[in-house]
């Protein structure tokens, strides 16, 4: 058996009807189509979860909880990364611009540091939010902290 030889299993496969080329072809005139409306026309695609007339189901189902638009999120560096991050890009103080120039940062983001882990290098930090055990956890490694507002 050669590839030039292969062939479908007979009955396997047909010929495809062709749709619209005269009304001796069975499929002329409105070429299975059914008559007028949006899916008989040319070009038609049906939108995604379009349900026709019936209520669409994203308004069907009732809504729960909000948003609030007055929430505040930050980047969150636990003091068990920073030794790690300090090392890696040879960060001797821990601000903004130092941040967003090595990739860790976008431009508006706003930075929070928490206490998880140990920090040994002396860091000072210049971020906008920290928590009671990270602020305790930096002096007592001999780093300073400042917070933006």
């Amino acid at each position: 058996m050669k590839l030039h030889n292969l062939r479908p299993a007979k009955g396997a496969t047909h010929k495809e009807k062709r749709l619209g080329r005269g009304e001796a072809s069975g499929k002329g005139g409105t070429s299975t189509k059914g008559t007028k409306g949006q899916q008989a026309r040319t070009g038609y695609k049906r939108k995604m979860a379009h349900e026709v007339g019936q209520m669409p189901i994203q308004r069907r189902i009732p809504k729960r909880g909000f948003t609030n638009i007055n929430r505040v999120e930050y980047k969150v560096f636990n003091l068990g990364q920073i030794d790690q991050l300090a090392e890696k890009y040879e960060i001797k103080e821990f601000s903004l611009k130092n941040l967003y120039e090595n990739g860790l940062i976008s431009q508006n983001d706003r930075v929070k540091v928490l206490g998880n882990g140990e920090l040994k290098a002396k860091i000072s930090f210049k971020v906008h939010a920290a928590s009671e055990k990270a602020k305790s956890a930096i002096e007592s490694a001999g780093g300073s902290l400042e917070i933006i507002k």
